[in-house]
């Protein structure tokens, strides 16, 4: 990278920086220091240019999106919807950059690695396009275990069913389930059909909701946008993104994503089947020793993953691991990550401390 090369730290974008994901990416900066970065250069949309955000104690102005704002940029780190990666992705490319995209605009693209630095890290090292992708947010609660568990006894089949945060579908999911929740609180609903909806109008709720059913005080099974066949694209995301992780391309995947009336936090009920024989014993020794995984596994404690016990941390959160009583060489746990850290600004951090230390 040029500005190492030059004596000084790496510059570093953020694209993106005023948005909800940008804003933890920052949070993530502040907090971790492994990488002394040169100059940090904060990105968004022309209507937030010129704010300020404090990054590592120091003020920095927000810049508007150009192509000129990535000039003497190593490495852009994009937080920002699909369609604004694929057209801003390849110009920071162009300007010198390596840029490490949060969207799912290039995570099946073959010429572009999907990265989970703790399974797949060396992956990053391979992008003929400059552009390196991060993995969607709930394939990402679940690798570190897989990956994991992959590397010593070898993955066969998987059947993943999702319990996924209203956080998913960003703010306006956020929000929606806020005043969903407002809307039922203290109403003796949810005992007949149709009541949560009826309370839900009543309080002047508009019909047009991120979710396909009322969310509050309800599970809905349909996370995404339908594809062939009846299923969903998160679903399709999983199948698809597990297998390219893994370096696995005939895994045998089956998904199902449920959308559920938690703010933060996606959760996985995860069948997995191996090649070899793996124990609980074992499988608890491989997560403990683990950087990234914490394992929650005391059921008698209790002690296991919850979506509001993990919320704002770090590591992804394994418990409730079982032996499968029919299915040999096969386990059953539970995993939880937060899916706005791990899920989205945290692997993408890791991606460019990544490339960093390969440089």
């Amino acid at each position: 990278m040029s500005s190492q090369e030059s004596g000084s730290g790496p510059t570093v974008a953020i694209v993106g920086a005023t948005g909800a994901v940008g804003s933890v990416m920052i949070e993530i900066m502040n907090a971790r220091e492994s990488v002394p970065w040169g100059e940090i250069r904060l990105i968004a949309s022309p209507r937030s240019a010129g704010s300020t955000i404090t990054v590592r104690g120091v003020e920095h102005t927000v810049v508007a999106l150009s192509p000129e704002a990535f000039d003497g940029v190593d490495i852009a780190m994009f937080d920002v919807p699909d369609e604004l990666s694929a057209e801003w992705a390849p110009v920071a490319v162009e300007r010198g950059a390596i840029a490490v995209d949060n969207s799912g605009a290039f995570r099946m693209d073959p010429e572009v690695p999907l990265v989970v630095p703790e399974v797949n890290g060396s992956a990053a090292t391979r992008r003929p396009k400059g552009i390196v992708a991060n993995p969607n947010c709930t394939t990402l609660s679940m690798m570190a275990a897989l990956g994991r568990l992959h590397e010593q006894f070898g993955l066969r089949e998987l059947v993943v069913s999702s319990y996924q945060a209203a956080s998913g579908s960003g703010q306006e999911g956020v929000d929606r389930l806020r005043a969903e929740l407002d809307a039922v609180a203290g109403k003796q609903v949810g005992e007949r059909a149709g009541d949560v909806s009826e309370a839900i109008t009543a309080a002047g709720l508009s019909e047009d909701s991120p979710f396909k059913a009322p969310l509050a005080l309800n599970v809905v099974p349909w996370c995404g946008s339908r594809k062939e066949d009846g299923w969903t694209s998160e679903e399709l995301k999983v199948r698809n993104e597990s297998r390219k992780i893994l370096g696995l391309p005939d895994l045998r995947v089956s998904a199902t994503c449920v959308r559920v009336p938690v703010l933060t936090t996606h959760s996985l009920a995860v069948h997995a089947k191996f090649e070899r024989e793996v124990t609980v014993e074992q499988a608890r020794r491989s997560f403990e020793q683990a950087p990234s995984i914490v394992l929650q596994d005391d059921p008698d404690g209790p002690d296991f993953p919850t979506p509001a016990g993990v919320v704002g941390a770090e590591p992804t959160y394994v418990g409730r691991i079982r032996q499968a009583l029919d299915f040999p060489e096969t386990l059953d746990f539970f995993v939880c990550g937060d899916n706005l850290r791990k899920g989205a600004a945290l692997n993408t951090y890791e991606i460019a401390e990544t490339l960093v230390e390969a440089s």
